[in-house]
């Protein structure tokens, strides 16, 4: 069986692993009302995705 003969330091543990940092998420902007949303999802403020109306959005007036 394999055994390390020394620690291995910090550094190159961190260097090592240094790839696995996530990354941001990807937005793009909906183009019926301008809200940032996921691509490929339905925009939660206006219940649209791919140009048609999924979600009926009732708007309240007040």
């Amino acid at each position: 069986m394999a055994v390390p003969k020394k620690k291995t330091s910090k550094s190159k543990k961190n260097m090592r692993r240094s790839h696995l940092a996530l990354g941001s998420n990807a937005c793009i902007e909906c183009p019926k009302c301008g809200e940032l949303v996921r691509p490929h999802h339905v925009c939660e403020a206006c219940g649209t995705y791919n140009k048609k109306e999924i979600i009926v959005k009732e708007k309240n007036a007040e």
